[in-house]
């Protein structure tokens, strides 16, 4: 006796709102992400007195969407209610770091602007998913975290998804395969204490370690590639725009189709699963439509060390911008 099992996937129609959609990275992302079908509304929200700006671009999109024959519906706005309704918020605002600035005080600068934002979103879509793409992006991860009120399976951030797809593709580059044939992420800080998962990292499915030549893998190359990779873009065309725009889209298409991915992204991990808690940093996890679920993963004892070192750092410079944050509450109360 035959069995049929029928196997469906739960799509819906959602409504995806960019902030920060005057930027380079939002408003490709928004052009990226509004390609995908189940996308019915796709909101371009940007600070007031840009709504000139905002007019222009959704004028821009909807004659590119009818070349292309999306059929999205566009609107924009400045106003907090633009935010209702929205089944997920994607948060590109912020400054970039300037020449002068340290990294405490890029954290700082724009962790005002996302608390700002998080604000909002938690009081117009507290249903939302709320993605963060602001940098440092740990950081912000917790900042949204904390000041949207949100649960913490709803609040995620860009994380190092986008550094693993760059190793990807070194590692693919190397072994002169198809991008499809490599499996590696990098796990931790979204900076220069990232971790690459040496041990999980396959190529057609064999562990690296057993393919034959391994030894002249430049893995410290590499990585060092991958770490430079965005200062490299930024010194030579101004800023990083397709890379960081694809990988949100990326992100958006996981939560809307409901496709049950294991991506790295920086979210709030707990104590029973990697031994800390009280930190937003990037591992293993996996993404649905009702939100982001970090996954227990064992590590080797190098990766163990270093990841320990990322969430140290990270872990620090979080407390102090909450410390900053809260005397600065405390002195405008």
């Amino acid at each position: 006796m035959s069995h049929l099992f029928t196997f469906t996937r739960c799509f819906f129609t959602a409504k995806v709102t960019i902030i920060g959609a005057t930027g380079q990275v939002g408003s490709y992302a928004a052009h990226a992400v509004s390609q995908f079908p189940h996308v019915q509304e796709m909101c371009l929200y940007g600070r007031p007195g840009n709504e000139q700006y905002l007019d222009g671009l959704a004028h821009d999109m909807m004659d590119s969407f009818a070349a292309r024959g999306t059929n999205t519906r566009v609107t924009f706005g400045t106003n907090p209610k633009e935010l209702r309704g929205s089944d997920i918020v994607v948060l590109t605002s912020g400054v970039p770091r300037k020449p002068d600035q340290t990294r405490l005080d890029l954290a700082l600068e724009n962790a005002k602007i996302v608390r700002h934002f998080a604000e909002q979103v938690g009081r117009m879509a507290p249903d939302a998913i709320l993605l963060v793409v602001t940098n440092p992006v740990d950081i912000m991860t917790s900042v949204a975290l904390k000041y949207s009120g949100m649960m913490p399976h709803r609040v995620f951030g860009l994380g190092t998804h986008l550094d693993s797809m760059r190793l990807k593709a070194c590692l693919a580059e190397f072994f002169n395969v198809h991008v499809s044939e490599v499996h590696t992420r990098i796990i931790g800080e979204h900076g220069d204490t990232m971790v690459p998962m040496w041990s999980a990292t396959t190529v057609g499915g064999i562990q690296i370690d057993n393919m034959i030549g391994i030894a002249k893998l430049p893995r410290d190359e590499m990585i060092e590639r991958v770490k430079n990779s965005g200062s490299y873009i930024i010194k030579a065309k101004g800023a990083t725009v397709f890379g960081p725009g694809d990988a949100i889209a990326t992100l958006v298409r996981t939560i809307v189709e409901d496709e049950n991915r294991m991506l790295t992204v920086s979210t709030q991990i707990r104590r029973e699963i990697f031994g800390y808690d009280g930190v937003c940093i990037s591992v293993p996890t996996r993404i649905t439509r009702g939100g982001v679920f970090p996954i227990a993963v064992r590590l080797s004892p190098t990766e163990t060390t270093l990841f320990s070192e990322s969430v140290k750092v990270i872990k620090e410079l979080t407390e102090r911008i909450y410390a900053t944050l809260d005397a600065e509450s405390s002195g405008n109360a």
